[in-house]
Formats: C-alpha cells, structure tokens, sequence
C-alpha cells in the first residue's frame, strides 16, 4: 500500500510518499480502508520531536512511529476474530494517537475502541476533521474546565481546528461565548455561534477588563498573568496550546496560583476517547456542531499540507484525502 513515511526527524521535506507493506488485522483489530485524514498539533511534534520532552515517548533518536496521522475517516476493510463493535463495510472514524498512529496511509490496524461510527450526514473529508480536535475541546471545557450553562467563556484561538470545535461546543453547554482571533477569521466565528468576537491584531482581551468564568487558550502568547487578570474570581484557564513559555508557565506559576487562591490554571494532556468521540458523534449528527474545513491536499502533496499547517494559520482544519 502507499503510506506517507519518515525516518527521522524534521522538517516536512523528510516526508516520502512510498510503498510499505499492507497491515493485516490482529485478532482484536479493525482493518480500515483509510478515505481521508486530517493534520494536527500532534503531527507536528511527531515530525519534529519537538518539544525535546516528546521524544521520550515518540523516539529518542528518530522516529518510533514511522508513518505519522491521527485523525481518519474511512471503512471498514476486515475484522480479527474477537472485533465485536464494527463489521465490515461500515464508515468509521477514529483517533490513532493512542494506537501507534499510521492515519496517511491507504490502510491502518488499529483497536476497535479508536473508532465510532462515522456520522451519516458527513463526508469521510469531513468527518476526518473531528476527532482529535473535537475531543480535546471537549475534554477542556467539560472535564478540565467544569464549564456550565450561563458562564462567560473566552476561547483564544477560535478559529483554528479545536478553537472552532471549542466555541460550538462551549455553545452547545449553554455558555455565553467569546471567541478571540485575526480579522479574516471573524466571520467564520460568528457563522458557528459566538456570541462575541474580538480581533487580536485590534484589541488584546487581557486588556479590556472584562472577566470570564472559563477561558481556553488554544493559542497565543499571553503571559500567564495576562490570563489569570482575566479570570473572575473563582475562574479557570485551561491551556490547550500556545508557546512553549506559555506552557511552561502553566504548568509553573499556573499550579502554584491554583494552590494559593481560588483561580485554577492548569494545561490539559489530551487522550484518545471513544465514549468521547460517540458524545461528539451525536451532537454532529443533530447539526450542534459542524467541522470547518480550510484546506484539502492530496496524498502526493503532504509536504506542501504540512508546510501550509505549520505557518498557524488555518482556518478551521486541513485535510488530506488518500
């Protein structure tokens, strides 16, 4: 089969599009013809190990993982013997981010519990878009955050693949949405639900003296302290993503403001969830919640998808069809 393969690590130009062998399914395993996939953070730092502290789990010298992608749409090509959940024939999509990866490929084996069902009003393009994206929101604002109907929410970096999910999301627990972003994305935010929107290259919310019950910075590069002055009294920030600083300083001076008053701060490590991604499922299937797409390339232009995604400007996600 033809797979999108590295051998360490870099920048996109060490992506090859070559021939590997084509995987055949433990017993506990599902087959999956892969139709789509989408890129992510998690992408880049398998392609760069980086942060340093990633190669730990990811190769310490070159690449454990060889064929990079985590979020995929296709069908299901053959099941192993003790598969109870998927048959073959049936549109699934998943999160391989806990299964060894492998999503730019025209195959992968992966456990059955990285999988659901796709949603029958998505395309395998845009179904791709979700997973690893929508999770995380969801896991930020609901398990992380606590969010609750009425709270004041903020989300810096609301345009991009989990800031689009977060405010639909956020939106969809009866929160009063702000979504922060650049000018050209402003439209975009108000087309899926944000109650208010503010222009970063404009105005810097820290600035403005407005006060949020939850605040998630998927990006950005705020100080820590910008952040916590604009929480309310008893609020939370959650940092999804950002710089590295920033994420040094959540973890840091983040912790120990959550320990000396009653403003919590802290970053969320996001994990691969099926009963997550079934909850997203059906809210994508009642029309709550819809996938932005910015961009699609084609397995033969990985490298210029990579190139494009790392620059941080997307609007909403970029996909790749194999």
């Amino acid at each position: 089969m033809k797979a999108i393969v590295y051998k360490k690590y870099g920048s996109p130009d060490v992506l090859n599009l070559t021939e590997v062998d084509k995987p055949i399914p433990d017993d506990n395993k599902v087959l999956v013809k892969i139709h789509a996939a989408s890129l992510n953070y998690g992408n880049l730092v398998l392609l760069k190990g980086e942060p340093f502290l990633a190669r730990f789990a990811f190769g310490l010298l070159q690449p454990k993982y060889t064929i990079p992608g985590g979020d995929i749409a296709g069908r299901v090509e053959a099941v192993g013997k003790d598969v109870t959940q998927f048959k073959p024939g049936q549109e699934v999509f998943g999160d391989l981010s806990a299964s060894g990866w492998g999503g730019f490929a025209e195959y992968v084996s992966v456990p059955e519990n990285a999988l659901a069902l796709k949603p029958e009003n998505l395309t395998f393009e845009e179904a791709a878009a979700v997973p690893m994206a929508a999770v995380t929101a969801l896991q930020g604002l609901r398990d992380k955050g606590k969010i609750q109907a009425g709270q004041k929410v903020l989300i810096n970096g609301a345009s991009g693949g989990v800031g689009s999910f977060a405010v639909q999301l956020a939106k969809s627990f009866g929160a009063e949405v702000t979504g922060v972003c650049s000018t050209r994305n402003l439209e975009i935010l108000r087309s899926i639900g944000a109650d208010h929107v503010v222009d970063y290259t404009k105005d810097d919310f820290t600035e403005k003296g407005q006060k949020y019950d939850l605040i998630l910075g998927v990006n950005g590069h705020h100080p820590i302290t910008a952040y916590k002055r604009s929480l309310n009294a008893n609020g939370t920030f959650i940092h999804v993503g950002g710089s590295g600083a920033q994420m040094f300083q959540t973890m840091t001076l983040g912790s120990w403001f959550s320990l000396s008053g009653r403003k919590k701060m802290s970053t969320l490590l996001q994990r691969q969830n099926q009963n997550d991604l079934i909850y997203v499922k059906e809210l994508l299937e009642v029309g709550k919640v819809k996938p932005i797409i910015d961009k699609t390339f084609k397995m033969n232009e990985v490298v210029e998808a990579f190139t494009y995604f790392e620059q941080g400007h997307a609007q909403g996600k970029v996909i790749v069809i194999i």
